[in-house]
């Protein structure tokens, strides 16, 4: 398929997005069903063009003056992929795969400039009702942390170190050109790539079948770090879900101690049986959800991580088409939720044990509000001091601009180019 062709499957597949009110994903998946012509290199181009347009649908609905298919990734074709309209026109007149060309009124607002009056959450590319958020979270800055979530993530690995090292996994992958992550030491990371650009599929690699390394953002590996599990330690990994921290986590302990890893939803927890064999992590005993699945385990624990559930605002890069979905109502309903599994993991600590506390959230009711609310209901409670976790985990010196007032660390595409989380430790009195 030329451009032209791919232009108009990404306005058919956003069309179907909002007609049938479906994932991207699943969207995608019918369109290369249903079109099995389609070459990896052209389902991975219409795959850009409909996540950049739902990246930064604000901004180029603003622009083009609607934010239907059709504008928005023409919006992409000539703001994010650099076309030029003319250029456009003819190939479109050549393709009879191709939209309708572009009219004079859509090429003098694509070629224009957004207006000086423009809102802030439109050049930010974020939800109106969420601005005050962001503004309170980030102050000057928010309107940047906005545009920079609304760029391409990286493709990013953590090293088993059960199983491997990094520069064993770097040579594995040198075809994709890897790179070390900036703080995490068992990173490795390829970035981005511009337009039609394809993610390398590194899960049919022999490496990732060895269990040498695993998917995972550099973010959450740095979260993962910061929890500070130790060998010998009793950890109860409370929302485990598909297991992602947990095998941090047990590579950490290496292999020593025991990680209890629990999640309230059986089918996230599915996928993490696999993923233990395959990485070899053998400290970690599986709690499936049931009652009483960890009464044993009350005022026992070292430490217990709460991976929390949350909005996923932190995500958007990966996820664009939830940054639209989200309502008050659910960011509600998450606060609700993590107000309690606060309540019920600090059951399951000894005295002395760390609650640690991490969200894929850059809204400040899901993090430092959280925190300042449960420890003002837990007299005793503590943070602790996110500088010297940061040292124990990186030994450098944590940025000033990641700590947040109540002593968490915070992490965003702008400030660690990962995806947004939050992470806070707090301490149980002994």
């Amino acid at each position: 398929m030329r451009l032209p062709g791919r232009l108009s499957a990404a306005i058919a597949v956003l069309d179907d997005i909002e007609t049938r009110k479906r994932p991207v994903s699943e969207a995608l998946k019918a369109w290369g069903l249903n079109n099995r012509f389609a070459g990896a290199g052209d389902r991975a181009a219409i795959g850009n063009l409909v996540y950049d347009a739902l990246r930064r649908r604000a901004s180029h609905a603003a622009l083009m003056g609607s934010d239907s298919p059709r504008a928005l990734v023409l919006a992409v074709a000539v703001r994010d992929w650099q076309e030029d309209p003319a250029a456009l026109n003819e190939s479109f007149a050549a393709d009879s795969h191709a939209p309708d060309p572009l009219s004079e009124d859509e090429i003098a607002r694509v070629t224009g400039q957004l207006n000086d009056d423009t809102p802030g959450w439109v050049l930010a590319d974020v939800p109106e009702w969420l601005a005050p958020s962001l503004q309170r979270g980030f102050g000057d800055n928010w309107i940047a942390e906005g545009q920079d979530m609304a760029g391409r993530p990286s493709l990013d690995l953590r090293v088993n170190t059960l199983k491997s090292t990094r520069d064993r996994v770097m040579k594995a992958l040198a075809r994709f050109a890897p790179a070390e992550t900036a703080v995490s030491p068992l990173g490795v990371t390829m970035p981005a790539g511009l337009r039609d650009a394809r993610t390398p599929n590194v899960t049919t690699d022999e490496g990732y079948l060895k269990g040498w390394f695993e998917v995972q953002d550099h973010g959450s590996q740095i979260v993962a770090a910061l929890a500070g599990a130790r060998p010998g330690e009793q950890v109860l990994d409370l929302c485990a879900g598909a297991g992602g921290k947990t095998l941090a986590l047990a590579a950490a302990m290496m292999n020593k101690g025991q990680i209890f890893a629990y999640d309230s939803d059986r089918n996230r927890l599915a996928p993490i049986y696999d993923r233990l064999k395959r990485n070899g992590a053998r400290n970690v005993q599986v709690r499936a959800p049931q009652p009483g699945a960890l009464d044993d385990l009350v005022g026992k624990m070292d430490r217990v991580v709460i991976d929390a559930p949350c909005t996923g605002t932190g995500t958007w890069r990966r996820r664009p088409d939830t940054k639209w979905k989200l309502s008050p109502d659910l960011l509600a309903q998450r606060m609700t939720e993590q107000a309690a599994i606060l309540q019920e993991g600090q059951r399951f600590l000894k005295p002395g044990g760390t609650l640690v506390y991490i969200t894929c959230s850059i809204l400040p009711e899901e993090n430092d509000d959280q925190v300042a609310a449960f420890i003002a209901d837990h007299p005793g409670f503590a943070s602790i001091p996110a500088d010297a976790l940061w040292q124990g985990a990186f030994a450098t010196e944590l940025p000033d601009d990641l700590e947040t007032a109540h002593g968490g660390v915070a992490l965003t595409p702008r400030l660690t180019g990962t995806d947004g989380f939050y992470f806070n430790a707090l301490r149980k009195p002994a």
